[in-house]
């Protein structure tokens, strides 16, 4: 079973209710094992011309595990209340 990553870059549009979003997100990765790796730290872009926000990345034991966290009713109660305050983009990607 290899480890598995959920990646996203946030683009926080009201970062007062950004903030109920981060409090039910993080509720939701406890319950789910997730290894949070990277919450919004400085970010310099090497290469390219992205330019992400607000970086995100997650780990899981599995893909299995993302997948159980992303459709879980705790983080569907995070999405609700982000609804409003960010655009997210988010990508599961499968580790080694």
């Amino acid at each position: 079973m290899s480890s598995a990553y959920i990646l996203a870059n946030v683009d926080v549009t009201d970062a007062q209710q950004y903030e109920q979003y981060k409090k039910l997100s993080t509720i939701a990765m406890q319950a789910h094992g997730a290894e949070i790796c990277v919450r919004g730290g400085a970010v310099q872009v090497l290469e390219g011309d992205w330019s992400p926000d607000r970086v995100v990345l997650l780990k899981f034991p599995s893909v299995e595990k993302a997948r159980e966290f992303y459709a879980s009713s705790e983080y569907e109660a995070a999405i609700a209340a982000r609804q409003g305050a960010a655009v997210m983009r988010m990508v599961l990607i499968e580790g080694v």
